[in-house]
């Protein structure tokens, strides 16, 4: 892998995460991207004043349309004209955004995407139903591309439900709870990531053997994101995560270095200090102070060591994959994203 740091000049021109080093690619990229939210906006669009205020807000708030994005990448491999490309992207997007509403109801999140989360506007009725619209309509678009693209969409979905299910519910007793936390990010998460790779190189037209690498390359790439965001929900400033230091930890939702620790405590592997430490993280973070604390010692503990080596691991494993794809600026910008994601956990 080469230094993310290396993608430059072009990939301004595309809002999202993924660098594009090569203005060509970039610029194609980026106005196929526009087609994408052009197809978006219509996609969610409805006679019934509600649902279409409600199915729209989280699309009109932007994001990084990462999931798109790497449909359209992946379909470069191949001609990357297909017009399906678009409706397939756009279905990823939708399918994403269907389970962001529901993902909020159950977390009670206030904010996404830097605006006011649905439920909190609307209510909870509401953001489950409109999610259930949002995916109703990627599953009527996504019958326009195929029965094996429908396959693939509902099993992907089965996946970020069970994903979803099994982190709510924790591992079962005497089960690994770190296994149980990379199973939750590889369903809930990298599943969609692998499908959105993978619906782009069917229908750029690409072989079976480079189908299956950017599938792979997805799913690896997938955990390997939620591991580095585990890493700076501990180690970034503000600034540089865009969301305050310990979130996650105030919240008590599961994370690797937490997981890690709890794992030393529960097989007598820990120091008196660790016991303290996990002690402090399952009590009441409300308090700034209070969080500020165990955030400053878990940055220093050798468990947030270890989620780096691992969200770097999967990264490099995410790379591996690409070893099938001809050389040029497609696979150097898969190979910079997972280079990115592994810089971005160091």
């Amino acid at each position: 892998m080469t230094r993310a740091s290396d993608a430059v000049g072009a990939a301004a021109a595309l809002p999202t995460a993924i660098p594009v080093s090569d203005p060509e690619l970039a610029d194609r990229l980026a106005g196929r991207l526009a087609l994408v939210d052009a197809a978006l906006d219509e996609a969610v669009a409805s006679t019934d004043a509600l649902a279409d205020d409600a199915s729209r807000h989280l699309i009109a708030a932007g994001g990084k349309r990462f999931r798109p994005l790497l449909t359209l990448l992946a379909g470069e491999l191949g001609d990357g004209a297909d017009p399906r490309l678009v409706d397939a992207a756009v279905v990823v997007e939708l399918t994403q955004v269907a389970s962001l509403y529901h993902d909020d109801v159950m977390d009670s999140a206030p904010v996404r995407r830097g605006a006011p989360s649905v439920h909190s506007v609307w209510g909870n009725t509401v953001a489950i139903l409109v999610g259930d619209l949002l995916f109703a309509r990627a599953s009527a678009l996504v019958a326009g591309l195929g029965p094996e693209a429908v396959v693939l969409q509902s099993r992907t979905f089965e996946r970020m439900c069970l994903g979803q299910l099994h982190e709510t519910t924790g591992p079962a007793a005497g089960a690994d709870a770190v296994e149980h936390y990379l199973k939750v990010l590889s369903d809930k998460t990298a599943s969609l990531l692998a499908t959105s790779a993978r619906l782009g190189a069917m229908f750029g037209g690409c072989s079976e053997p480079i189908v299956e690498a950017v599938t792979g390359y997805g799913e690896k790439v997938g955990v390997a994101f939620q591991l580095a965001d585990d890493v700076l929900d501990v180690a970034s400033s503000g600034d540089e995560s865009g969301k305050t230091p310990g979130t996650d930890l105030r919240e008590h939702v599961p994370t690797m270095p937490v997981l890690l620790l709890r794992r030393r405590v529960e097989r007598g592997e820990a120091t008196p200090s660790d016991i303290e430490l996990l002690a402090r993280l399952d009590g009441d973070l409300s308090d700034d102070a209070a969080l500020a604390s165990v955030v400053a010692d878990l940055r220093e503990h050798g468990v947030l060591a270890e989620t780096r080596e691992l969200a770097v691991r999967w990264a490099r494993e995410a790379a591996a994959e690409l070893a099938p794809l001809p050389e040029g600026p497609v696979k150097q910008a898969f190979d910079d994203l997972a280079t990115a994601l592994a810089d971005r956990a160091v």
